[in-house]
């Protein structure tokens, strides 16, 4: 006999496999859709988390254990003259800012908690179910066999990330740095609070791109060791180079019936997006994955509060959903936004102005706190 499901999840990264686990703690029966065999090649990733997505992942067990875990007690971030901004986890009265996390061992952890859920079931193509989440990325294939408009504002900015080791302890602080040229350089710390391992994302426009690239090792990190003004020292590249292009994006609907010709019937299936189908940001915050994380917390949260009387597939509970995380999700893009275009410009007189305002921002502590705790998904 065929297995019957409830939810079927398209797409099985880390926002995929959170999804699958939480629905089924609700009880559903949930496909999980992972037709591919991964990443091929050392991953470079590091995903920087807040306390929200923390006790998401704690909830469902899927926390990595140390030392792919690294709890950021201090972040320091450089404009590109003498504005400065730290937080400090001690003065917020919590216990960490954010967590580094290795992306590899996170999702070690998902999957090995997934083989001990049996309400999922990896399957390699779709199945029917009432309901089926996207969870492709933001270059989601379902997205657009759909035909939601995806509308993508490019940064004319380049992401490179690796990992480095340093020749000093970075000592659980994050560290970034907006130069003059529009480059935005961020220091992750990995290993633990005595390790001298960070993982490293540098956004850069364009043309700087393929030379940075192109350069050796060496010569690549002594520009990230100037780049960094030497907080750490001596710089040594311990992985490959990742780089791709950066832009905000964001999908005209997030819900919608199957079309006719793909389910053969009227309104008994429905589909939402979550994650990077649905939205992208500016990694300057490190937010992209925690905004992720935060559609399948609401999604849950939608479907376990519906009528007895409403089916998954209901429309007008799925607009629930929307509603809640588009608003959200708008309010992060506008600050990323407005960040990313306020350190990048070339404005005469935007340099003295924003350093100028860094300096009065890290002087007004309640404004500080009101700002941390949104990053943290506290507020």
């Amino acid at each position: 006999m065929a297995q019957s499901f409830d939810i079927c999840i398209r797409g099985a990264g880390v926002v995929g496999r959170a999804a699958a686990l939480l629905l089924a703690r609700a009880g559903l029966r949930v496909a999980l859709v992972a037709p591919g065999a991964g990443h091929g090649g050392q991953d470079v990733r590091a995903y920087a988390l807040n306390a929200a997505s923390r006790g998401l992942l704690q909830s469902v067990r899927a926390w990595p254990e140390a030392p792919h875990v690294t709890a950021v007690q201090r972040m320091q971030v450089w404009a590109d003259g003498d504005g400065a901004v730290q937080f400090d986890a001690q003065a917020q009265g919590v216990e960490a800012l954010a967590w580094i996390v290795d992306v590899p061992a996170l999702e070690q952890r998902l999957q090995e908690a997934i083989g001990f859920q049996p309400l999922v079931e990896m399957v390699a193509a779709p199945v029917a179910a009432p309901l089926t989440v996207v969870c492709e990325g933001r270059a989601s294939r379902t997205r657009a066999e759909f035909g939601v408009e995806f509308a993508v504002t490019p940064y004319g900015q380049d992401a490179i990330a690796t990992r480095l080791l340093c020749e000093r302890a970075h000592g659980a602080v994050a560290r970034q740095w907006f130069g003059a040229d529009g480059s935005i350089l961020a220091f992750l710390p990995l290993a633990g609070a005595e390790g001298n391992s960070v993982a490293v994302v540098w956004s850069l426009p364009h043309g700087q791109t393929r030379n940075r690239l192109a350069m050796d090792e060496a010569g690549f990190a002594l520009a990230l060791q100037g780049a960094s003004r030497g907080v750490l020292g001596a710089l040594t590249v311990s992985a490959p180079r990742a780089s791709w292009p950066l832009a905000q994006a964001r999908a005209a609907r997030w819900c919608g019936a199957f079309p006719m010709q793909a389910s053969g019937q009227a309104g008994d299936r429905a589909w939402v997006l979550a994650g990077d189908a649905a939205h992208a940001v500016h990694p300057l915050a490190g937010q992209g994955l925690n905004l992720g994380l935060a559609d399948v917390a609401a999604l849950v949260r939608v479907l376990q509060a519906r009528e007895s009387w409403r089916p998954l597939a209901d429309l007008r509970l799925l607009r629930r959903y929307e509603r809640q995380r588009g608003s959200a999700v708008a309010g992060a893009q506008l600050a990323m936004d407005g960040l990313q275009q306020l350190f990048t410009r070339a404005d005469a007189f935007l340099p003295s102005l924003r350093n100028r305002g860094m300096n009065l921002f890290d002087h007004c502590t309640p404004l500080k706190g009101w700002v941390s705790r949104r990053a943290m998904g506290v507020a």
